[in-house]
C-alpha cells in the first residue's frame, strides 16, 4: 500500500509500505476517513531530516478488516465501524485505565503517524485498546473529526465546565475553533468567534456564533468588553497557537473566568502582578480522553450537529501534494482523505 510520509521543508512522498498484519492485542483498519489537523503542519514545516518516517495522519476512522491474537473489547471485530483514540500508554497505569493514555509515565507514549503509522494509506494497525465506537448516523469524515480537532474542543470545555451561563470567546476558527463554536452554541452559551480569515469568520456565523471579530481591525480586549458591556467574557479559548491570541485571551477574560490554552506553537509571557487580582484560571487542555471522545460522539448524534459541515475540501491520496499546500495556507475550513 501507499502512504503519505512528510520529508520537511514543506515536502512529502506517496511512499510504499507492506499491507499491516495485526499482531498480539491489534486490529487492522480499513481506513474510510483519515482527518487533516493542524498539527500536521508542525511535522509538514519541520526542516528535512528532522520529521519521522512515519505515514501521517492520527484522525482515523474506518472499519476493521482484521483481527489479532488476544484483541478483546466490544469493538475488535470484524466489520466494526470506529474511530481511534490516538494514543497507547502501557495501558495498565492509572492514568491508562482512566482513559487518558497520553498521560502514561509507565512506558513510552505511542501517538499514532509521530511514533507509528498513521491513517494517510488504505489500511493502520492499532491497539484493540484504542477503538471508540462510531454510531451508524455519523459518517466517517464526522468520526475523522471527532478523533481529534472537534474531540479537542470537546475536552477543552469539559476541561473549563462550560454550561449555557457563559460567554466564550473562541480565539481561531480553524477546525478546532469552529467545533468549539458549534459546540457551545450547542450546549447553550453565548459565542464570540474570532479569526483573521474573512471565510472563517463567515462560516462561524454560519455555526451559531453570536458575534464575530477580526482581530487586525484594533484591540480585541476593546471590542469584546463593547459586546459584552465591559465585563468580559467567562471563559477564553485560544485554539489558534498565535502568541498575540494568547494575550488577548487572557486580556478578554473577566474576573473569576477561565483562560483556556489549546493551540500549539507560540510562546507568550504575562506580569503575575497584572492578572494576581483578577483570580483568573490558565488552563490548557490536551485533546481529549477515551471516554470524552465517545460523549463528544454522542452529543453530536443526540444534537444532530452537522460536523460534515466543518469539511471543505476532500481529497484521495494521489492528491495528497496538493492538498496540504492548500492546507498549509490557512484559510479555507478542514480537509479529508477519502479512501
Amino acid at each position: 500500500m501507499r502512504g503519505i510520509v512528510f520529508r520537511g521543508d514543506c515536502t512529502l512522498e506517496l511512499a510504499t509500505f507492506p499491507d499491516p498484519t495485526p499482531g498480539v492485542g491489534e486490529v487492522v483498519l480499513e481506513i474510510k476517513a483519515s482527518g487533516m489537523c493542524g498539527s500536521d503542519l508542525h511535522w509538514y514545516r519541520r526542516p528535512a531530516g528532522e520529521v519521522p518516517a512515519f505515514i501521517a495522519g492520527h484522525e482515523p476512522c474506518g472499519v476493521v478488516v482484521a483481527v489479532g491474537p488476544g484483541a478483546v473489547g466490544p469493538h475488535a471485530r470484524l466489520g466494526a465501524r470506529v474511530m481511534v483514540h490516538h494514543y497507547k500508554g502501557c495501558m495498565g497505569c492509572p492514568d491508562c485505565r482512566s482513559g487518558w493514555p497520553q498521560m502514561c509515565r509507565t512506558a513510552p507514549i505511542v501517538v499514532y503517524s509521530a511514533d507509528a503509522h498513521g491513517a494517510h494509506a488504505p489500511y493502520m494497525k492499532v491497539s484493540a485498546d484504542t477503538l471508540v465506537p462510531l454510531d451508524e448516523r455519523l459518517s466517517f469524515e464526522a468520526g475523522a473529526a471527532i478523533s481529534c480537532g472537534t474531540g479537542t474542543a470537546w475536552g477543552a470545555f469539559e476541561r473549563v465546565g462550560l454550561t449555557g451561563r457563559d460567554t466564550v470567546a473562541v480565539f481561531g476558527q480553524g477546525p478546532v475553533g469552529l467545533s468549539a463554536t458549534m459546540l457551545a452554541k450547542a450546549q447553550g452559551a453565548r459565542v464570540i468567534a474570532l479569526d483573521i480569515d474573512e471565510s472563517r469568520r463567515k462560516t462561524a456565523k454560519e455555526f451559531g456564533a453570536d458575534a464575530v471579530i477580526n482581530p487586525l481591525d484594533g484591540s480585541v480586549p476593546e471590542a469584546i468588553g463593547e459586546l459584552t458591556g465591559g465585563k468580559g467574557v467567562s471563559i477564553s479559548l485560544e485554539t489558534s497557537g498565535a502568541a498575540a491570541a494568547n494575550r488577548d485571551a487572557l486580556d478578554s477574560v473577566s474576573p473569576w473566568g477561565t483562560v483556556c490554552l489549546v493551540g500549539i506553537g507560540s510562546e507568550f509571557n504575562f506580569s503575575l502582578a497584572k492578572y494576581l487580582r483578577t483570580q483568573v484560571r490558565i488552563l490548557t487542555s490536551w485533546t481529549m480522553s477515551v471516554q470524552a471522545q465517545r460523549a463528544c460522539a454522542d452529543f453530536v448524534v443526540d444534537r444532530g450537529l452537522n460536523l460534515d459541515a466543518l469539511f471543505t475540501d476532500r481529497w484521495r491520496l494521489e492528491q495528497a501534494e496538493e492538498a496540504y499546500q492548500a492546507f498549509n495556507r490557512q484559510s479555507g475550513g478542514k480537509g479529508v482523505f477519502l479512501m
